[in-house]
Formats: structure tokens, sequence, C-alpha cells
């Protein structure tokens, strides 16, 4: 994927959720919730301060993190769909 967030945005790819219940019924496409995590593809350089410093991401290419069901755009690139969000859209970073 040849994309390079600006400022202090991130790309996410959405994490499949699970499709069948505990009990093991199978949950059909168009009534699955969309995940509200994801992975992280690219990131953006930062935000600059009122100073022009620029203030450096805390979310890194690779870590999994949670954001709001209505969080960043959705777009397609080479086929896939991903989320642009600012980083402030982020919520947390899942640890392994």
């Amino acid at each position: 994927m040849n994309i390079r967030p600006l400022h202090d945005r991130v790309i996410v790819k959405r994490l499949d959720s699970e499709r069948t219940t505990a009990s093991g019924i199978v949950i059909p496409e168009s009534a699955a919730e969309k995940p509200d995590q994801g992975e992280v593809i690219a990131v953006g350089p930062g935000k600059r301060d009122d100073s022009g410093k620029l203030i450096a991401m805390d979310v890194q290419v690779g870590q999994r993190v949670l954001f709001g069901k209505y969080a960043g755009q959705a777009i397609k690139v080479d086929g896939k769909e991903v989320l642009v969000m600012r980083e402030e859209d982020i919520m947390g970073v899942i640890e392994a």
C-alpha cells in the first residue's frame, strides 16, 4: 500500500470480528457489528504545536488499537477498506 498519512493522522485496518456466538450460532455478515479494534498500518509524522515544534505520535505501525464505532473516514486502497483517523480518535492500544 502506497499511502502516507499527513500530520497526526493514522491509517487503521479493521480486525475481523467473530462470526459465531459462544453457543455456536453463526451471525450473518449483514447482522454483525463492525469491530471497534484494528491494526495500525501507517502513521503520520505528528502534529505541530504553536511554536512549530513537532509532537511525536504515541502509536506505531503494527499496534492493535481501540477506537469508537463511528471514528475515522472509510476509504478503499488497493481494493481493501481502511480507516483514516486522527490519533485523538484512538482510545487505547491493546497490549499483548
